[in-house]
């Protein structure tokens, strides 16, 4: 799982299935991910709807890769889920990436990539862990597929499962084990989106904290979050010549060891030092 391309994921952003209109604009809004929701934004007399419009658009839609586009399809041991993995399979043309919300288990990844594999569909797989069971379970799903790309902390519903507060010391736990499981597997980790509008301070803080613990980047909900975000998991300076430093250094090295600055580095770091270069890449 350690050759798989390194992209920026600093920030996403979430639009409605049933509002084709405002695709163009969620991908023109800066944020490094954009996901059309079948899921929650969907009310369950809409599902069909919004499946049809978004599998329609994402058929027609010419994607220069520049931002991830994807969609979140219902949880896939769900009927309506059923449903949107049965229209991605006949689709003629399927997104390019599927998240996958409330799994509970990696059996259910693992199946839905043997579906995808028989059906030739290369779509790329982002989970969300917001359930009890998949935080007990994340190291095994982190490695579940080798189409995994990122791990996402679902903290709205976790707190729920957890029957805690949805703050980020009583979710610390989860979100560290969460980390854990994705930094194992060499994928990428995101954050919660956080919810309040009016405080743009507190958002910058709780990113700056998820950025210490590890996370690559975190959600929005609302595209004037998105340059705060990006601007915090977007590398320092300092940081970036540290990491092109690292890679030179490994560069000229014959073995899997170097010797910077005194201290001694062993290969794993290197694709660390590659993940910081390709999101200070996306300035």
């Amino acid at each position: 799982m350690t050759d798989r391309p390194i992209r920026p994921r600093r920030s996403f952003i979430f639009t409605p299935g049933n509002r084709p209109d405002m695709f163009p604009k969620a991908l023109a809004v800066g944020a490094d991910i954009m996901c059309v929701d079948l899921e929650d934004a969907i009310a369950p007399q809409h599902k069909a709807e919004a499946r049809k419009a978004t599998l329609a658009w994402f058929a027609a839609a010419e994607l220069d890769g520049a931002v991830e586009a994807m969609v979140r399809i219902n949880a896939p041991r769900t009927p309506e889920g059923m449903r949107d993995i049965d229209a991605i399979l006949a689709s003629p043309k399927a997104p390019p990436a599927l998240m996958l919300p409330k799994v509970k288990s990696p059996s259910e990844i693992t199946a839905l990539a043997e579906l995808l594999d028989e059906f030739k569909i290369a779509a790329r797989l982002h989970v969300i862990v917001e359930t009890n069971e998949a935080l007990e379970a994340a190291w095994e799903i982190a490695r579940a597929s080798d189409r995994i790309e990122a791990l996402f902390f679902g903290g709205v519903d976790m707190a729920a499962d957890l029957r805690c507060r949805n703050s980020w010391n009583a979710l610390l736990y989860a979100r560290s084990r969460v980390v854990h499981a994705a930094a194992g597997a060499g994928v990428d980790v995101i954050d919660v989106p956080w919810l309040d509008l009016d405080d743009m301070d507190g958002m910058r803080a709780e990113a700056q904290a998820a950025a210490e613990l590890g996370f690559s980047g975190k959600g929005s909900i609302h595209p004037r979050q998105v340059p705060v975000l990006n601007a915090v998991f977007t590398p320092s300076a300092a940081e970036v010549a540290y990491a092109e430093r690292v890679v030179a250094a490994f560069g000229q090295a014959d073995s899997g060891l170097v010797v910077l600055d005194g201290k001694l580095l062993e290969k794993p770091v290197l694709r660390s030092m590659h993940r910081v270069l390709a999101r200070a890449g996306a300035r």
